[in-house]
């Protein structure tokens, strides 16, 4: 094993241990507040919501026309990885002037920055799954990133479920709905939505809006980069 493999194993220990540890009182304080917000809220309003996530991140993901990168075969982990490193660079780099130009619009552009930063999020995934050699064009690979955009954008609680589903994807790919119809999109808009709430709402006030879209975006991008790789790594070396 190579010095760099030696680095890799380590950070994706630590990487795990953050994933699998409990949640904390305040994180059980806020998800309790948060399933309490959600309960007040009419189920017909959580369908309309869902829906919409639903058709977007669909739109998204069964997207045919991306043109992906591409990494030689017998690129080395490190080699690989600083290209993966340059491609999350750029996305969130993309990401942060985005949020600073919709949040500087006000609440309209503010609500025009959920399409378009979903549609950063999952392009910056689908690059990070071909730099790491999987195809993307694979109906399981797509739904596998669907589970790495729930793991980023979820409770700690909700994390120790996922993360048992990542670290077995090859027993776990037999359990996998047999369409995109059958995923649970309630839950998932939910764990997007209780994660990136305060964040994203701060974004609309007027003043503050820009810096505040251009650093939430830069830490959520970088925050789903980190997740990828440490999840292709697991599936690589483990």
């Amino acid at each position: 094993m190579d010095t760099y493999q030696h680095y890799v194993e380590a950070e994706l220990t630590s990487w795990l241990f953050q994933m699998k540890k409990p949640p904390s009182l305040g994180s059980r304080l806020t998800n309790g507040v948060q399933r309490k917000i959600n309960q007040l809220i009419p189920d017909k309003v959580h369908r309309v919501i869902t829906a919409a996530i639903e058709n977007m991140v669909k739109a998204v993901i069964t997207g045919s026309s991306w043109i992906v990168p591409k990494a030689p075969a017998q690129l080395s982990l490190k080699d690989r990885e600083m290209k993966v490193r340059t491609r999350i660079k750029w996305y969130r780099n993309s990401a942060s002037a985005e949020g600073a130009i919709t949040g500087a619009g006000g609440i309209l552009m503010g609500f025009a920055d959920f399409p378009a930063f979903l549609t950063i999020k999952m392009k910056m995934l689908f690059d990070i799954a071909a730099l790491y050699g999987y195809d993307t064009k694979n109906y399981q690979e797509r739904l596998f990133l669907l589970y790495l955009f729930q793991l980023s954008f979820s409770s700690q609680k909700r994390r120790n479920e996922l993360i048992e589903r990542i670290e077995n994807w090859d027993a776990y790919r037999e359990q996998l709905p047999k369409t995109f119809d059958e995923f649970d999109w309630r839950t998932f808009q939910l764990d997007y939505r209780d994660y990136i709430d305060l964040a994203k709402l701060a974004q609309l006030i007027p003043i503050i809006g820009a810096p505040v879209g251009a650093i939430a975006n830069y830490k959520l991008s970088e925050l789903l980069g980190k997740t990828a790789m440490n999840a292709y790594r697991l599936r690589l070396l483990h």
